[in-house]
């Protein structure tokens, strides 16, 4: 149970589809205020790779939720994004295999593992302050916190932006089929009806479409600071 005390560190939730920069506008903006950071969607990829070292079934709740307990998991943020350690070690390369990604999908389909995640999250809110990335920390995880941002753009510019990055890192992509993904992808986010993508009512809405990181990130910074 979240005490009074932890219910006064401030958190700052930024929350948005793929691709619209949240990892790194999150970052640097916790960085600079000098708060602590948090990746969700890697908390559960990193049950899901906890659970795959230690040849635990996607089935066996208990084992699971004990697992989320005792999940060594600590964050740092980096100049690109929020880096990912268990025990540790750095494990963001490991995060992005297509066994985590697949087992992080089953996992998240049980309630209790659901909850018991949520708990965990939750546990990073420490002083001085957290910023929290993720599709429904302002509506779901933290429905309390102090500031909300919903980081958006348009889905060519997020399509772009994913095409530029796979280049730079010598992969084969084509734009067409990114660009679906992501409407596709979109399309899920906003429709299911568990936390769907959507801004939380007292969320601060940022189209990045023509904007920089930088300008991102200096707008965050002005709204944090207004309301802390």
């Amino acid at each position: 149970m979240t005490s009074k005390h932890t219910r006064e560190v401030p958190v700052l939730t930024i929350d948005g589809p793929s691709g619209a920069g949240k990892g790194a506008v999150a970052a640097n903006v916790a960085r600079r205020l000098g708060w602590k950071a948090l990746d969700s969607g890697a908390v559960y990829r990193a049950v899901a790779a906890s659970a795959l070292d230690q040849n635990v079934s996607a089935e066996d709740v208990d084992v699971l939720v004990a697992l989320c307990d005792d999940l060594p998991l600590s964050f740092e943020a980096g100049d690109d994004g929020i880096r990912v350690f268990l025990d540790g070690q750095p494990v963001d390369g490991r995060l992005r295999q297509e066994e985590v990604s697949s087992m992080s999908s089953r996992i998240a389909s049980q309630s209790a593992v659901r909850a018991a995640l949520m708990d965990l999250q939750r546990s990073f809110r420490q002083p001085p302050g957290l910023v929290a990335d993720g599709r429904d920390m302002g509506t779901v995880v933290f429905p309390d916190a102090q500031i909300k941002v919903f980081l958006d753009a348009s889905v060519e510019e997020r399509a772009n932006r994913r095409y530029k990055q796979l280049k730079e890192k010598g992969k084969d992509v084509n734009f067409l089929r990114l660009f679906r993904d992501l409407e596709a992808r979109d399309r899920r986010d906003r429709e299911r009806s568990v936390s769907p993508t959507v801004p939380a009512a007292d969320a601060e809405v940022i189209d990045s479409t023509a904007m920089t990181l930088e300008a991102v990130i200096d707008r965050v910074l002005s709204i944090a600071r207004e309301r802390v």
